[in-house]
């Protein structure tokens, strides 16, 4: 089993900042893509950013210049550092993965993760 737990979300006034963790666990061979997703009450869930595999770094139009996607390979461990947060960015924040794990000595698995979410209000 793969499991994926953000962490870091809380109550920030406007301009405030926040850095979001997403730290990967169980077996895992690799992380071939990591991204940050939002949804907010009434609204449907959308892309803050992401880091595929092998490309560069994608952000949400709303989000460019002002959050900051990441990642440490050797901690299985994403980030997302947010900066000058509004409150139209108040939204549960999940964490996404494209993961490969071991199945056995010889085969591997791709598997695609979702973390439970971690809720991010931003008012004054």
């Amino acid at each position: 089993q793969v499991h994926l737990v953000e962490s870091g979300g809380g109550l920030v006034q406007p301009g405030g900042s926040l850095r979001l963790s997403c730290a990967a666990s169980g077996s895992i061979f690799s992380i071939n893509a990591m991204g940050w997703y939002r949804q907010a009450p009434g609204k449907e869930r959308e892309l803050v950013a992401a880091i595929p595999s092998g490309g560069d770094t994608v952000y949400g139009d709303s989000v460019k210049g002002r959050f900051t996607i990441s990642k440490d390979n050797t901690k299985n461990t994403g980030y997302l550092q947010m900066d000058n947060l509004e409150p139209e960015d108040t939204a549960v924040y999940y964490c996404n993965a494209h993961i490969t794990a071991p199945m056995d000595d010889l085969n591997y698995r791709n598997l695609e993760v979702w973390g439970q979410g971690t809720l991010v209000t931003v008012s004054s």
